[in-house]
């Protein structure tokens, strides 16, 4: 599990917008943060390529993941909301594929196969109409 530690992330503050009176025309709750995820030295390679693919969007074209955090009230929980998104994401990108390898059917299992649709289409071919013999 890799960490991202809090030096990296850099944090903006702004006013949210929608309803919520007072609060939401007075104080900056949201919170914006940016991770520098080309230039970040606590990345391996492969969960670097793998974390840009899984932020879609939210990948900039300077290589740095932005993320938005609007869903509480206060500054704090918002900016713990972003930076668990961004944890989850990271998580998400450790872990490798697995690749399936393909394999073939074996023998046995065709002749089954093949003996199941003669099978079917004896049923099939017995539901016509009968011939005027």
């Amino acid at each position: 599990m890799t960490v991202i530690p809090e030096s990296e992330l850099e944090f903006r503050f702004f006013r949210s917008g929608g309803p919520g009176g007072q609060n939401v025309n007075k104080v900056s709750t949201s919170v914006q943060m940016r991770f520098d995820a080309k230039n970040s030295p606590s990345l391996r390679d492969p969960v670097r390529e793998r974390l840009m693919k899984l932020a879609g969007s939210r990948l900039t074209l300077d290589g740095v993941i932005v993320i938005t955090a609007v869903r509480f009230r206060t500054q704090d929980r918002n900016r713990v909301d972003a930076i668990e998104r961004l944890q989850e994401m990271v998580d998400k990108a450790s872990i490798a594929p697995t690749f399936r390898v393909p394999t073939k059917p074996t023998r046995a299992s065709k002749e089954r196969r093949l003996q199941a649709k003669s099978g079917r289409s004896a049923i099939k071919s017995g539901r016509g109409k009968p011939s005027l013999d």
